[in-house]
């Protein structure tokens, strides 16, 4: 078998079974499918052939196409992914249409391109466990190898519309139900099945089904014209920045109303197109991005494997460390949550128990599995039983001298191979270990709130911390399901240091005459979850405050002053829990706008000697979504220029996964390139002459923009000369 290639076997019973052969998931590519023509196109000449079997090596049908074929597309290098070739000639034409049955033998994975294969064969035989899906949205794309046509034929319209605008992938034993496959058998016996199937299709005691010209499973037409009326509702008020949703339903709709063979050939035009679209662009940036960011130069590549982590201790019950606890129980990990005293650890064990019951009531968690889950975690009010642990990760309030207590005493307590690891997000980790002689095992594992839910981890190292606690580090997160990033150490680390100017550069509008819900209106139509007012709410003007005050002490040149939390603080306001913050909020936490905000404005700019800018008073959402984000722009190119992370692509996932920054815009760094450096220094200089240095770019930001050149371009090269 060669790799990357499809090989043909014909038995003693004239089946021929055809494998998709390309470690690791039987990608598709057209080199692949170009192959699969020319094993059927033998199969149906040969007369010691009598029917088809196609299946994948090693246990997976087809993790559908290969990706990065993508990229080569949109840079150019290649012409495209020839218009129809692979949903007509291939698929329909040889496939399909051949007059000699095929049956799909489905183990594993079929995604994708993958199961568009197996929907052109006759029928379908899976094991129960299998995973059957058209994600192709999730890339800023429509399937593109006839799935449009064939899955609402196989299993209807309603819900081959679900599959593919969700982009989730369905268990074998659901296929089943939904007649998307004839049967289901254990692995063992899935290629006899198969070929038996596929002789008695041949021999008429099973039905040969061309899923193309399958009518009983679609609606009458004005049936399904209704319900891809309501879907197009939907996906605009899902995804109103997206037009690629639309696109898939309306070429669904031309196969239905002009028939297959007409979808089939709008599909290859709308495919192609969106594969060059912007949307599509970011889209396969960040999934490449995400599966980098544990690649680590001067780390991952020195050969260290894992060591195995077991007994994990989190000291601190609040919402952070109770989340934290949630997380490693829920991966198998065994959990000791301490606290100071009886009543703050009960207080503790009743967060996560209501982190697991909230799953049981979603139908995520049966309740045998939550007792099961809620035996791996113990409370402790010492230190006693830290004495085998192989990792403690501190979850505290952002108190030095409370920090450095904890480590002394965790030096003591723990065994020498523990890992000391901090959640702290603002707090120097050298600061925090300096009264140690354990700086080599000190590492931060910042996580997000709610530290079950959120997906990012920041895995801070010091200049001491040793290779193989990041190795160590990031197997943990990766076995509890987060996308950890590797970061260096400064205040905010990279996540919170790159947004600090987002809510400032918020501030600095507002006390300049911007409305405030306006701002935040704009933020949530360029793709936030929510506004930077709405953000501040939600976190607390406590730690809002406590943040502002580490960035105004450490990058005192570049922060925005503003009275207007101080002066709400004065009333008693201090955000959503206490129901009154620049929003009001209801008994179901419902926000409101507040008419007594302008006050708290108007007095700011008394103390400040701000007045109203008419310019900024009226503000397009284009430049509001421009003066808050440059900024933030501005910091994550310091944030390169200082190695804190080591590729641009890392703060793109950072900020998508820490801060909700839209994915299908790529990231901070992947959207300013789009926009280009010129324009965006031009912009910062613009706004630095009237308001002041909050705004001026920095000189990275300046030399990329003297050279045309993209903000993430030459850093990985920098970074690497460093180590």
């Amino acid at each position: 078998m060669a790799k990357g290639n499809t090989a043909m076997e014909v038995g003693p019973d004239g089946v021929a079974i055809i494998t998709i052969f390309n470690p690791p998931v039987n990608s598709l590519s057209i080199d692949v499918l170009q192959s699969l023509k020319v094993n059927f196109d033998e199969a149906l000449r040969r007369n010691d052939v009598k029917a088809i079997v196609v299946t994948g090596a090693k246990g997976k049908f087809s993790g559908g196409f290969d990706i990065s074929a993508f990229g080569e597309v949109q840079k150019g290098k290649t012409s495209g992914l020839k218009r129809g070739f692979v949903a007509v000639d291939v698929l329909t034409d040889t496939v399909d249409a051949a007059r000699k049955p095929s049956v799909a033998a489905i183990d594993g994975l079929a995604l994708g391109g993958g199961l568009e294969v197996a929907m052109a064969c006759h029928a379908r035989i899976c094991t129960s466990n299998a995973q059957l899906g058209l994600p192709e949205l999730q890339l800023g794309v429509i399937p593109g190898f006839g799935g449009t046509q064939r899955l609402p034929r196989l299993v209807g319209l309603s819900k081959a519309l679900e599959m593919m605008l969700t982009s989730r992938p369905i268990k074998g034993s659901e296929a089943h139900d939904l007649g998307l496959v004839d049967a289901i058998v254990p692995a063992s016996e899935l290629l006899n099945t198969a070929r038996s199937w596929a002789l008695e299709i041949l021999e008429c005691r099973k039905p040969w089904v061309s899923s193309l010209y399958k009518t009983n499973k679609l609606e009458p037409l004005g049936e399904a014209r209704e319900i891809l009326k309501f879907a197009r509702e939907q996906a605009r008020k899902r995804a109103p920045n997206l037009s690629h949703p639309l696109v898939c339903i309306d070429v669904i709709e031309e196969g239905i109303t002009s028939g297959p063979r007409a979808g089939l050939w709008k599909e290859a035009d709308a495919f192609e197109q969106l594969l060059r679209s912007d949307t599509c662009k970011s889209l396969v940036h960040v999934f490449f991005s995400q599966r980098g960011t544990s690649k680590v130069p001067g780390v991952t590549d020195l050969g260290l494997s894992a060591k195995q982590i077991r007994k994990v201790a989190v000291i601190g019950g609040g919402l952070m460390g109770s989340g934290i606890a949630t997380a490693l129980i829920l991966s198998n990990y065994s959990v000791i949550l301490k606290e100071v005293n009886e009543k703050f650890l009960e207080a503790g064990i009743g967060r996560v128990k209501g982190n697991l019951k909230s799953r049981v009531k979603k139908g995520k968690m049966t309740q045998e599995k939550f007792e099961k889950t809620m035996t791996l975690l113990q409370g402790a009010l010492d230190y006693e039983s830290f004495r085998d642990v192989d990792m403690v990760i501190e979850a505290v309030i952002e108190n030095v001298s409370l920090k450095q207590q904890i480590f002394t005493d965790l030096e003591k307590y723990c065994p020498s191979h523990c890992i000391l690891a901090s959640n702290t997000s603002t707090i120097d980790l050298n600061l925090i270990g300096e009264k140690t002689h354990s700086q080599d095992r000190i590492v931060g594992a910042h996580f997000f709130s709610p530290a079950h839910i959120m997906p990012l981890l920041e895995i801070v190292r010091t200049q001491k911390t040793s290779p193989q606690v990041i190795v160590d580090v990031l197997d943990v997160g990766k076995k509890i399901r987060k996308t950890p990033v590797v970061v260096e150490n400064c205040t905010g680390f990279a996540v919170n240091r790159t947004f600090f100017p987002y809510t400032q550069a918020a501030m600095l509008l507002v006390e300049h005459g911007t409305n405030l819900y306006k701002i935040d209106k704009a933020i949530m139509n360029f793709g936030m979850p929510m506004g930077p007012f709405r953000l501040i709410d939600l976190v607390g003007f406590e730690v809002g405050v406590a943040t502002a005050m580490q960035y105004i002490e450490h990058f005192p040149g570049r922060t925005y002053k503003s009275m207007v939390i101080p002066l709400m603080q004065e009333d008693k306001r201090a955000g959503e829990a206490t129901r009154k913050g620049f929003y009001l909020y209801d008994d179901k936490r419902k926000a409101s706008p507040d008419p007594e905000l302008n006050k708290y404005i108007e007095k700011a700019r008394e103390l400040s000697g701000t007045s109203v800018d008419p310019k900024l008073a009226n503000l397009p959402e284009k430049d509001i979504v421009e003066m808050v984000f440059f900024p933030v722009v501005n910091e994550a190119c310091r944030v390169l220029a200082e190695g804190i992370v080591v590729k641009a692509a890392d703060l793109d996932i950072a900020a998508i996964m820490g801060m909700g920054f839209p994915p299908y815009r790529g990231g901070i760094l992947f959207w300013a390139d789009m926009l280009g450096s010129k324009y965006i220094n031009s912009r910062l200089e613009e706004w630095s002459k009237v308001y002041g240095e909050f705004f001026k770019p920095c000189a990275y930001m300046a030399e990329k923009a003297a050279k045309g050149a993209p903000l993430s371009s030459g850093h990985t090269e920098q970074v690497k000369s460093r180590l």
